[in-house]
């Protein structure tokens, strides 16, 4: 079956089996290809209330505009594959978007942005039994810890969890730590390198194993930094991109200086590709996939 945007709400409201079709039919291809290196695009963003891409504060809320864009972004060469959401990854494979792809299920998302309760960030996404029941090929989670908020607690046991269920699957699990405190009422993360280095430290030491266990990290404040905190552990890691202003060329630049690093393994980012500050999203894709 091969539909095109416009098609998914006539799809799910006639056949919903088709996600389950989809998903037990795609092609499938190994963690790490040829290349050593992991490529993938991040979309996970919506489900956590985080809409905005610089001073667009509803830019990703036009899911056929999004799908658009990662349909672009997973065409380009080099591009491993794509984290998202449930209703994200659904949409691409009813659009045959990810044959061949590395497909990593967004697990805990209920730390809503600006919330209350942002720091208890719960597993309200996909669950181990959920990936492996799609034949996806990884989890993802979020781990932020703020020392001053009991809610920390709950999501580092609950991270805790999600970890020895998906090695017990033998499915890997990238953790995306950060220490993060909140500065007038607003959750900022710390990029110090001593923030970076015990948040790596904390991440690491979670659940019965850490065999299956990734590292999904931002670059330090001062890129000269990551040396020394990726020396806290063994895991293997992949750089996030987080948001990146208008300094496009910035941002290459400090992943490509931490892209040398032993234990990096390449790169995940969402918007700054998907929503490039300047240029089309082929140009963006393709300067980052270069850096590898």
């Amino acid at each position: 079956m091969s539909i095109t945007i416009p098609d998914l709400v006539r799809v799910r409201v006639q056949h919903p089996e088709a996600v389950a079709e989809a998903a037990a039919r795609r092609a499938r291809r190994p963690l790490v290809g040829d290349s050593g290196r992991l490529m993938i695009v991040a979309a996970d963003h919506p489900a956590r209330g985080s809409l905005g891409v610089g001073d667009r504060r509803l830019a990703m809320a036009n899911r056929a505009d999004l799908l658009e864009r990662l349909c672009v972004a997973l065409s380009r060469p080099g591009v491993d594959g794509v984290l998202a959401t449930a209703d994200i990854l659904d949409d691409l494979l009813l659009l045959g978007a990810l044959e061949n792809k590395v497909v990593m299920g967004s697990m805990n998302r209920g730390g809503l942005a600006g919330a209350s309760f942002e720091m208890d960030d719960r597993f309200t996404g996909h669950r181990a039994e959920d990936i492996e029941r799609l034949n996806f090929d990884a989890g993802k989670l979020l781990l932020r810890i703020d020392y001053d908020d009991p809610g920390s607690l709950t999501t580092l046991e609950s991270t805790a969890r999600a970890i020895d269920d998906m090695a017990a699957r033998r499915l890997p699990v990238f953790v995306e730590p950060f220490i993060s405190r909140r500065v007038e009422g607003k959750v900022g993360n710390d990029l110090s390198a001593e923030a970076v280095t015990r948040s790596i430290a904390i991440a690491s030491g979670l659940g019965g194993t850490s065999a299956y266990t990734w590292l999904k990290l931002p670059v330090t404040s001062d890129p000269d930094d990551m040396a020394a905190a990726l020396e806290t552990s063994t895991l293997p890691a992949v750089l996030l991109g987080g948001e990146v202003g208008g300094d496009q060329e910035g941002a290459y630049e400090k992943w490509r200086k931490c892209l040398r690093l032993p234990t990096v393994q390449g790169l995940v980012v969402g918007r700054s590709l998907l929503y490039p500050a300047e240029g089309t999203v082929e140009t963006a894709v393709d300067t980052a996939v270069g850096l590898l």
